[in-house]
């Protein structure tokens, strides 16, 4: 791995960023989904769960499990899990193939029925989360290791974080918060030079070649 520029040749010859492992799911996962733009809201409020389900976990435990928890979550769909009751809770806690905290679990709940009201709000979520693109001034000019290992969090993350908060969501902290908008395309992190940055630049607003995920 070159760590001065943040890269490394995997044994299947490509080119990844440092922090994809050699697992072949995280793997498909950084080539494939990572960065890429997210519009659907129930894959965008899907992410804001799990990224609440890691905390204290690494994303590949989750990445794991993410099968498992879309069946236990009805694909969460955010209608169906705003009216889970005390018996889903109690359902969920017993599913071994998801993780089975209660807090986060009754988090999940209250975050559906949180963004639900936040779609009579603003029409979408997904035309929520799109108005915290970061602005030119916030975005390093060149992306290494050592650009990217301090954007953990930043001013447009914490503005996030705190409005989300705002409204209710839980386990939506502003390093939470930048993650989601890693994962969900809002900021193109991958290092310069990782084949997969030109890939995610390509479907970014306003580009010809963007699509709807």
């Amino acid at each position: 791995m070159n760590l001065a520029e943040g890269l490394r040749r995997h044994d299947d010859g490509v080119v990844r960023c440092f922090w994809a492992s050699d697992d072949p799911l995280y793997r498909r996962y950084h080539d494939e989904e990572w960065g890429m733009p997210v519009r659907s809201d129930t894959r965008l409020f899907e992410k804001l769960c799990l990224e609440g389900f890691q905390s204290g976990l690494s994303w590949l435990t989750i990445l794991r499990k993410r099968e498992s928890f879309r069946a236990a979550f009805h694909g969460f769909e955010i209608d169906r899990v705003a009216a889970f009751g005390p018996s889903d809770v109690e359902r969920l806690l017993g599913d071994a193939g998801i993780v089975r905290h209660r807090g986060k679990i009754e988090a999940a709940i209250q975050n559906a029925r949180a963004v639900q009201q936040l779609i009579r709000q603003e029409g979408s979520l997904s035309d929520y989360v799109w108005r915290f693109i970061p602005p030119a001034s916030e975005r390093p000019k060149k992306l290494d290791y050592a650009s990217l290992r301090v954007l953990g969090q930043t001013e447009t993350s914490l503005r996030l974080s705190r409005d989300l908060k705002r409204r209710g969501l839980r386990f939506v902290g502003p390093t939470t918060a930048y993650a989601f908008m890693q994962a969900m395309g809002l900021v193109n992190d991958h290092i310069d030079g990782c084949p997969a940055r030109a890939a995610v630049s390509a479907h970014a607003p306003g580009h010809a070649a963007s699509a709807a995920r």
